[in-house]
């Protein structure tokens, strides 16, 4: 069997520690760790221990070697770019946890160097391999609903009881912006995932609950040039949810539930649906016969199977460079929305 030796640049963003178990846990999927680096020493010591890696002094040192075939990125947003453009130049395929960027022209130095040195390049998006959502693009996709009128994507975490989540890099402006660019990049992407580039936008974002983590709450309207509407509702103090997801369309309605952490991590109500959709020529409702997903750590680590059929050149990218340029230029489009109080134009 074909295996690819990885290596691990940054144990910043915890998702990194879900996929390497299951790589570690099921050595058929063809994924095996080597080594690790982190600019910070005592989480470089705890991530090579915790995954029983070699710890590399630097990046370079890292990529130098010849055992490393392929890298996955988990730094701080921030060190994003520079890791890309190293990894890419020492010819590594690249996997990328999200965000892409900061900002656009960080986005144009990780496209230029994918494109440039031509390496296997995916971001780590969960929603693109979750199994319901992709039953949900499978049935827009066969054309019995029609034409879309209205997507809402419901999108909560419950940051508050997070002791010293305030004190963490996910919040600091230098390093990852703040919450809404670090999670409302997932919804947002699932929106372009569905429906492509929008042509304007308009949004509200406020800070409600703690001050010292902005930007806990938003809600943002994307136009289409069909005339379709998509909204991405935030909620990064949220306590609970249950409905996630809910397209409406010429001939039909999907509806999603318990599609992100926080209707993920609390009891469900007896007979609770996750995935069902009703079509008007058949005058009922059909429930979708996928197995539930109960915990938004299982959807962390279904990641692990795709990435590695990725790195063995037996799937398509999750996400391209581009594609996560495109989705980090529709989050940065509410920021100008909500500051400015208007309808940005994305074109």
């Amino acid at each position: 069997m074909d295996v690819v030796r990885t290596g691990i640049l940054g144990f910043a963003h915890g998702h990194v520690d879900s996929y390497c178990a299951v790589w570690r846990e099921k050595p058929e999927l063809g994924v095996r760790l080597v080594a690790g680096w982190d600019h910070h020493a005592g989480r470089a010591v705890a991530g090579c221990r915790q995954h029983q890696l070699e710890m590399a002094e630097s990046p370079a040192a890292l990529l130098a070697r010849r055992d490393v075939e392929a890298v996955v990125i988990a730094s701080e947003t921030s060190g994003h770019a520079d890791l890309v453009v190293q990894a890419a130049a020492a010819g590594k395929a690249i996997i990328l946890q999200k965000p892409l960027a900061l900002t656009l022209a960080e986005a144009d130095r990780i496209v230029d160097a994918v494109s440039t040195y031509r390496v296997p390049f995916t971001l780590a998006w969960q929603m693109r391999v979750d199994p319901h959502n992709l039953k949900m693009k499978a049935l827009l996709a066969d054309g019995r609903f029609g034409r879309i009128y209205m997507i809402r994507r419901r999108h909560g975490l419950p940051t508050q009881d997070w002791k010293g989540f305030e004190n963490t890099w996910h919040v600091q402006p230098g390093l990852n912006r703040d919450i809404f660019a670090d999670d409302a990049a997932h919804p947002v992407d699932f929106i372009f995932w569905l429906l492509g580039q929008p042509s304007r936008v308009i949004a509200e974002m406020g800070t409600l609950r703690n001050p010292a983590i902005i930007h806990d709450n938003a809600i943002v309207v994307f136009r289409y040039p069909d005339g379709a509407f998509a909204e991405a509702s935030c909620s990064f103090a949220a306590v609970a949810g249950e409905n996630t997801t809910e397209i409406v369309c010429e001939n039909g309605v999907i509806v999603g539930n318990y599609g992100d952490l926080v209707s993920s991590m609390i009891p469900r109500p007896p007979g609770g649906i996750q995935l069902k959709w009703y079509l008007k020529d058949e005058g009922r409702w059909t429930v979708s016969e996928l197995p539930d997903i109960l915990s938004h750590g299982e959807r962390i680590r279904g990641l692990a199977a795709p990435l590695a059929e990725f790195l063995r050149g037996r799937r398509a990218p999750i996400a391209t460079a581009e594609e996560g340029r495109a989705v980090l230029k529709m989050v940065l489009a509410c920021y100008d929305s909500a500051s400015q109080g208007r309808r940005m134009d994305l074109n």
